[in-house]
């Protein structure tokens, strides 16, 4: 190659002076652009432009299809982030939760709640589980994606021309362009959004763009390679990460914490080519991926030792639970066995006519704390599946007739009506006598809390795959915040559900673990002074199922 002050070449590239070269071929008239044309159009400049183009369309798609899916996965770790902070709030300070959450994660536009993916689709939005918010829908900036993608694509095309410009062969002799091969490097160059540079073999550049130029805040018409570079670390430190087949990749840390990289790959000519790139903002965003993924490990790790805790205490409780009740029940069954006696009178008269009062207190208290740490106790060994249920063919019609009747009297002392609904011909899989518990429980609390006059109705509704057991009361019904801590045993509420013989408020928890020990599960629906409708959705037994279809 040639000296700059032979070539004509300087700092500022190829026909960048005054261009009177370049004019005057334009006058010379059409024989230099056919020479130009015939020396394009060779097979091998031909094969070249195939290859590099086809080369920056496949970087284009690729690109495309890497960016797409980095804002997908950066909107999932940022979507689970917001989740998990609001997944435990009150609506309305979720709300607020999301409106700060645009300054929290640069990038983000806007979170919102969104009840179905329909609400969302583009490629710039996510949305993950938010507990009972519904979904949670975070949306990225587009218009920095899109511009960077744009601007990439650009480049890597603008990159293929020059490669093809730069295979352009003249006649033996001659080692640099002609003004209108100059004219189409620095028209390559200025259109490549990133800093690109050319060099002759001693390190003299040949041709820049602008961004180059504004990168190192060139002042002169002529700069080194090694002055270039010096200017670039500004005090900082420079490291080599790849070197191979005469290309070579250097990363370049600048004081100002900024870091950019310097691809420099060689030209047919014996030059080479710098391209400079920016990776400042890419290392900020790895960064910030790499703590929101170490604060998700956290959050995990936290949630799952408070989960082992939780299960540690309930297990502990219900044992505990277990053994007192068993514990109790050997001696009020004494109490009880002698307050019978007495009662009966079997060893003489007792005396004082109160005394045969007393007696029945204490065999009516007895008999109601027996009944009430039985009640635990079953509790207990359903919860730590020491109970074991049969798994018996059920016909529901059964179930629902021995519950009615059990309970028939009790409905008309309590001046109700009772409507029933059980004509279905299903059959369980399960124990009997546990669904008629399950019922049972459930009736009984709504004759317990369903004032005179009122009405009950027990229906059942048959499917393909289950069945579903209805129990609607017309009684004072439950608050939102009662009905949400009938899921916890023991608890009896306000003053108004403390009526004499509630017993210790596991006839739900019983009930509702009998449904889910069957496979089924149980829903509850209530409002004050309207009522309450328990529902139980219980399987079928497959065996029964397959012999009626086999019939």
């Amino acid at each position: 190659m040639r000296p700059s002050e032979v070539s004509g070449a300087d700092a500022d590239g190829f026909g960048m002076g005054d261009g009177q070269d370049f004019r005057r071929l334009r006058r010379q008239g059409t024989a230099a652009p056919r020479g130009f044309r015939q020396r394009v159009l060779t097979p091998m400049t031909l094969a070249v432009a195939a290859t590099a183009f086809a080369a920056a369309t496949l970087f284009i798609v690729y690109d495309v299809i890497t960016t797409l899916g980095e804002v997908k996965r950066e909107l999932s770790l940022i979507g689970a982030t917001v989740a998990a902070r609001v997944a435990n709030e009150p609506p309305t300070l979720a709300e607020t939760t999301l409106a700060s959450t645009p300054s929290d994660f640069p990038g983000i536009t806007r979170a919102r709640f969104v009840e179905a993916e329909a609400d969302f689709g583009d490629f710039f939005s996510h949305a993950v589980p938010a507990g009972s918010h519904g979904l949670l829908s975070v949306q990225a900036e587009q218009s920095g994606a899109v511009g960077a993608l744009a601007g990439r694509g650009a480049a890597a095309l603008a990159l293929a021309g020059l490669v093809t410009a730069l295979t352009l062969r003249r006649r033996r002799g001659e080692a640099m362009p002609d003004p209108m091969e100059r004219h189409t490097y620095r028209t390559l160059t200025s259109a490549i959004p990133m800093g690109i540079a050319c060099w002759t073999t001693d390190g003299r550049m040949i041709v820049c763009n602008g961004d180059y130029r504004e990168r190192l805040r060139l002042d002169s018409d002529a700069i080194t390679y090694p002055e270039a570079l010096g200017r670039l670390l500004s005090g900082g430190y420079m490291k080599l990460l790849r070197e191979e087949s005469g290309n070579r990749l250097l990363e370049l840390h600048q004081q100002d914490g900024s870091c950019l990289l310097i691809d420099e790959r060689p030209l047919p000519d014996g030059g080479f080519m710098t391209i400079l790139s920016d990776e400042t903002e890419r290392r900020r965003t790895d960064v910030l991926l790499s703590t929101i993924r170490e604060e998700q490990r956290l959050l995990a790790r936290r949630y799952h030792e408070e989960k082992i805790r939780a299960e540690a205490a309930s297990r502990a409780k219900t044992n505990f639970l277990a053994h007192l009740s068993h514990d109790i029940r050997t001696p009020l069954n004494h109490i009880i066995g002698f307050a019978e006696l007495m009662e009966c009178e079997t060893y003489g008269a007792l005396g004082d006519p109160r005394y045969a009062e007393y007696v029945q207190s204490i065999k009516n208290s007895g008999e109601h704390l027996l009944n009430s740490f039985g009640a635990i106790l079953d509790l207990a060994e359903l919860e730590n599946g020491q109970k074991v249920l049969r798994a018996d063919a059920v016909p529901l019609d059964e179930v629902i007739t021995a519950t009615c009747r059990r309970f028939s009297g009790q409905v008309a002392r309590a001046g109700l009506a009772l409507s029933v609904n059980s004509e279905t011909g299903a059959v369980l899989c399960g124990d009997r006598l546990a669904f008629v518990r399950m019922v049972g429980n459930i009736v009984e609390n709504a004759i317990r809390f369903t004032p005179a006059g009122g009405k009950l109705t027990l229906a059942t509704f048959a499917a393909d795959d289950g069945v579903v057991i209805e129990v609607t009361d017309t009684g004072i019904g439950m608050s939102e915040e009662r009905l949400s801590s009938l899921s916890q045993p023991f608890a009896l509420g306000d003053a108004t559900f403390t009526r004499e013989g509630v017993g210790p408020g596991l006839g739900i928890s019983i009930s509702r673990a009998i449904a889910e020990l069957s496979g089924g599960r149980m829903v509850i629906d209530s409002s004050p002074s309207v009522g309450t409708t328990v529902a139980i959705s219980l399987p079928l037994d497959a065996r029964h199922s397959a012999a009626t279809v086999a019939a």
